[in-house]
């Protein structure tokens, strides 16, 4: 992991193509203002698009994504991106969200990081996708995703 200083940032205040998959998208990271203390960052993406690796229909997740800094964080621009590269990138849900969880964890080793992949039905049934890493720091408030479960038109 490299954390770079705010100059050193590729994509940040600059214009940057989309990449065409998450193996070409790069994770920015910055150091942590505050790696002598324990926190929680959330990043909420409720339109997130991917395609079934079978048919190449459109699937469409709410991602919830929780972590504890240590020494680096992922720049924000940078992971819009790479949440982007997933548009045309055809893998099951269980591979988009669980990828999302390790690439974050590759580029920044946090404390602790959690994804909750809520994933809208296809045939007629969604499905949830949950990964952690890591131990929740001591003493740190970690909220409830705040994701109601599906439950159809009622």
């Amino acid at each position: 992991m490299s954390t770079q200083n705010n100059e050193d940032l590729s994509q940040l205040g600059r214009t940057a193509v989309q990449p065409k998959s998450p193996d070409e998208a790069v994770l920015e990271t910055v150091a942590n203002p505050h790696p002598d203390t324990d926190y929680i960052t959330r990043f909420t993406c409720p339109e997130f698009t991917s395609l079934c690796p079978v048919t190449g229909q459109p699937d469409f997740a709410h991602l919830v994504i929780d972590y504890a800094p240590a020494e680096a964080i992922v720049e924000s621009k940078s992971l819009k991106l790479f949440f982007g590269s997933f548009r045309n990138h055809a893998a099951f849900h269980e591979d988009c969200t669980v990828a999302i969880g390790k690439r974050l964890i590759s580029a920044m080793q946090p404390r602790w990081l959690r994804i909750a992949g809520y994933w809208y039905p296809r045939g007629g049934m969604p499905i949830d996708i949950f990964f952690q890493q890591g131990k929740i720091p001591t003493g740190v408030w970690v909220p409830d995703p705040g994701v109601a479960p599906y439950r159809g038109r009622g």
